[in-house]
């Protein structure tokens, strides 16, 4: 397709493997002012991993773009789609509208030669437990729920969340009892940890009390118990999971559960990627089976902060460094990109970004951007029309930077502004 754009596909790849296992995401913007118009159709490389930043103020489109990939996900052939597998954390509670069509724009969509299609059957939607009943009595859809066992987790990713320093006697005696009972017990929840630390002899009351009083608020958020659901049993080849945090208000929490997840997507990865090489050298079949997995996290300044460690940090920041060679993706939305942490950046090799009015936004933005783009970021931010989906698009892979139309999406868009009437 020599006409048409493959954003991050590498040339070797282009020869050899043509359009297959890409997404249609847009077309390019040719022109300004008056003249503006759209031109030929901009794919997007869904066979390689790739650490995508989607940027832009605040109803700019950002969330509606990552939806569109998804959607071109689910819409691959079988042959690609059996190999992967997409999981959103969703803080904002606006992708499980993808199981329903997009009528509302069907006239739109026409003029771009698609149609409306819901995903019911490829996105499932999961949620806490105890938030559970709330979905459903606003009626939005649930295919399952997550509980998980705290020896899931680490003392480190505890003392991150409660916002402890390592040195400090509060998250030494918490250290020093969690590892005691993963050492001594097959499960254990934080009723169990509470005991632990009351029963030390070696902390003083006041050090207890306070530990115990974050503990049992801890135990009150309601997802984590002695037992519960693996991450790999959420992960499911050809399917978009949604993890919709939404309605829950710890920070701490979201940020504990999103670390769990990107570590076992990563460990799952490497040891399937081993599997796949051995085969490779001794034939037979794979006893590990695990997709390539992308990971998409909306306002991901709040997981991967630039400031300050949360619990969520580190994973995601080895899984930008090292998961494109064990088949890992990433996919990071924010408003603020100047709030995402450095390491993130400096991994990623496209970004897509709508317009951004911040001076730190820009000049992150710069953090990917190479010298062979000789035209200054923020000009060209600035020519964008002020058509609804423009874009600019920059490609590490290609050396490149693309003006586009991000293309409508087929299915229910969730994550529009309220309106009172």
């Amino acid at each position: 397709m020599p006409y048409e754009t493959i954003v991050g596909r590498m040339k070797e790849d282009l020869e050899k493997f043509g359009d297959k296992g890409t997404g249609y995401i847009g077309k390019h913007i040719v022109g300004t002012g008056e003249d503006t118009h759209l031109t030929t159709k901009v794919f997007i490389d869904l066979l390689r991993p790739h650490v995508i930043l989607i940027s832009g103020k605040r109803g700019s489109g950002k969330s509606y773009s990552a939806a569109a990939i998804l959607e071109e996900f689910c819409l691959l052939k079988e042959e690609y789609k059996k190999n992967l597998a997409f999981v959103v954390v969703d803080p904002m509670g606006i992708y499980w509208s993808m199981k329903y069509p997009n009528d509302v724009q069907l006239d739109l969509l026409r003029k771009w030669d698609l149609e409306p299609k819901g995903m019911k059957d490829l996105v499932k939607v999961f949620v806490p437990k105890k938030q559970e009943e709330e979905y459903l009595q606003a009626g939005i859809p649930v295919d399952g729920t997550i509980m998980i066992a705290l020896r899931e987790f680490t003392a480190e990713d505890l003392i991150l969340s409660f916002g402890l320093k390592r040195t400090e006697e509060m998250a030494i005696t918490l250290e020093k009892n969690f590892n005691f009972l993963f050492e001594k017990q097959q499960n254990f929840g934080f009723e169990d940890l509470v005991y632990a630390i009351k029963d030390d002899k070696e902390v003083k009351k006041e050090v207890k009390d306070a530990l115990v009083s974050l503990l049992t608020v801890a135990d009150q958020w309601g997802l984590i118990s002695k037992e519960g659901i693996k991450i790999e049993e959420l992960i499911k080849p050809g399917i978009v999971t949604i993890i919709d945090l939404s309605r829950m208000k710890s920070s701490e929490l979201r940020t504990l559960l999103t670390a769990l997840v990107t570590r076992r997507i990563y460990f799952s990865r490497v040891l399937a990627r081993k599997e796949e090489e051995r085969i490779k050298i001794e034939g037979g079949g794979a006893t590990l089976k695990f997709p390539v997995t992308w990971l998409v996290l909306e306002e991901a300044h709040n997981f991967i902060p630039s400031d300050r460690d949360v619990a969520s940090s580190e994973p995601i920041k080895r899984m930008a460094k090292e998961g494109r060679e064990p088949g890992i993706g990433l996919i990071v939305i924010t408003q603020m990109p100047a709030k995402v942490h450095q390491d993130i950046l400096s991994q990623t090799d496209i970004v897509i970004s709508f317009r951004l009015t911040s001076r730190d936004d820009l000049n992150a933005l710069h953090a990917v951007y190479q010298t062979y783009m000789a035209e200054d970021l923020e000009k060209i931010i600035n020519k964008l029309p002020r058509l609804p989906g423009a874009a600019v698009i920059l490609d590490d892979n290609l050396e490149k930077i693309f003006t586009v139309n991000i293309r409508p999406r087929i299915s229910w868009h969730a994550g529009g502004t309220a309106i009172v009437i």
